[in-house]
């Protein structure tokens, strides 16, 4: 084993070390149920209208298409843990992606919106819409979670993450 295998492994057990608590986070989602006006006095505008009236954000309008900082980030709506940074990669469409989410944190269902099948998915704990999964993306899974950047927050690696809203 060269220097090189060492670091990758070693980079690979302190990710999983780090989402560990994660992982019996999502796996173990109970539902969060709100009206519509209790999440609208909770949100930003733009947000509640991504979450729960399944809008989209301008390309290039979110922040988070530029961070690089090791992280999570989590839903805006319930703060459910969604996407780890290391599976956040650069997809040249405007919005943050990713490659994989984490176990249990979304569901999916097909969108017909613009007359061609897609797949929506959604936060798994308050059923906020997050974006589109699509079938061009990187290995090793070659999905693209397109997010809406509204519909999350980024929670660094140094801070602990929220408590989930109830």
């Amino acid at each position: 084993m060269n220097r090189r295998q060492i670091l990758s492994n070693l980079a690979r057990l302190s990710v999983a070390i780090t989402l560990l608590p994660l992982a019996k986070i999502s796996l173990a989602v109970t539902a969060l149920k709100k009206s519509k006006a209790e999440w609208r006095k909770l949100l930003p505008q733009q947000s509640y209208a991504v979450l729960f009236e399944d809008g989209t954000e301008p390309p290039g309008s979110s922040p988070l298409n530029n961070e690089k900082r090791a992280g999570t980030y989590i839903c805006a709506a319930c703060f459910l843990p969604l996407f780890s940074s290391d599976k956040k990669y650069e997809s040249g469409t405007g919005w943050p992606s990713f490659f994989d989410v984490l176990p249990g944190a979304v569901g999916k269902k097909r969108d017909f919106k613009i007359i061609l099948p897609r797949t929506e998915y959604h936060c798994a704990r308050c059923d906020g819409h997050q974006g589109h999964v699509f079938d061009d993306g990187p290995k090793p899974t070659g999905l693209r979670y397109c997010n809406n950047g509204v519909a999350l927050q980024f929670v660094p690696a140094t801070e602990k993450l929220p408590e989930l809203r109830t």
